[in-house]
């Protein structure tokens, strides 16, 4: 099964301390590369998300990202330290003939540390549900990357088409070429006939043609084709045998356009490396 590297998914869940959401974004790459942002309670479940990343994940840079928001109801039940207040209080007056243009800011007020009561919090439970919406994150994220990979594998499907197609043709124009090739020959060498070893010229002729033989181009094109298709029916990550073989078809292409006598075959492999690249490009998405 073709999967996509290229997607984005999120999940989201309501807490006692708000509203817990966790968005993934995902790029191409050469291998897994995690870049989590977690919110301070949540720092210690690192090494278990990278691990449950990883169990669905094979390839690609994955930005996970877990936040942790507070709520009208839980951000309206307020609790504050009333000891510290009444020092800070009693601080304030005692200080205040001292320095006459004091002034208390409320929100620095709050930001004191302790001055706000923190509600107490199961870190256990907090965590157990942070790592249930990032699986449910994750199952979104593989859901998609399989549905974008099965857009990818149609159009990579049609430029093997193509290839194959491509193939057929040359196949049919070889005769041609080789026959045209031997008058050519032949004609350039009349001249020299009776005066040449007529085994050599022979020989010489043989050579030729060998030289522009391009069976072998075309077997093994055929054959990249038939493994590209079974590749893309296989269950495991592929995206490196693709682009492996990707490599494997430009070489051929190169060949047949190296050994080419006829405006035919030259045109058949300015196509073939058209079409290759573009499979080319889009596997470089495909984990």
């Amino acid at each position: 099964m073709i999967r996509s590297m290229t997607a984005y998914a999120s999940a989201e869940s309501t807490t006692a301390l708000g509203l817990l959401s966790c968005e993934l974004r995902s790029v191409n790459h050469r291998y897994l590369e995690l870049s989590p942002r977690l919110p301070e309670e949540l720092r210690s479940i690192e090494p278990q998300l990278r691990e449950r990343v990883a169990a669905k994940l094979t390839r690609g840079k994955v930005d996970v990202g877990l936040r942790l928001r507070s709520q009208g109801a839980a951000a309206a039940k307020l609790e504050f330290n009333d000891v510290l207040l009444g020092q800070l209080e009693h601080a304030a007056s005692h200080l205040s003939p001292r320095f006459p243009h004091m002034t208390t800011d409320f929100v620095g007020l709050l930001g004191i540390d302790g001055v706000l009561v923190k509600p107490e919090v199961d870190q256990a439970e907090l965590q157990a549900e942070a790592l249930a919406v990032l699986e449910r994150a994750l199952d979104d994220m593989v859901a998609t990357r399989a549905r974008e990979g099965e857009r990818l594998a149609g159009f990579i499907a049609d430029r093997l088409e193509g290839i194959a197609a491509l193939v057929v043709k040359v196949r049919e124009w070889l005769p041609d070429i080789r026959a045209a090739l031997r008058a050519k020959l032949d004609a350039k060498l009349a001249d020299f006939r009776q005066s040449a070893d007529p085994q050599r010229l022979e020989q010489e002729l043989v050579l030729q043609l060998s030289r522009i033989d391009v069976d072998e181009e075309l077997d093994r094109l055929s054959a990249h084709v038939a493994e590209a298709r079974r590749i893309l029916k296989l269950a495991d990550a592929n995206g490196r045998r693709l682009d492996f073989l990707m490599q494997e078809f430009n070489r051929e292409a190169n060949t047949l356009g190296s050994k080419s006598v006829d405006q035919r075959t030259t045109q058949a492999a300015v196509e073939l490396k058209v079409l290759i690249e573009q499979m080319r490009e889009q596997v470089q998405n495909i984990e």
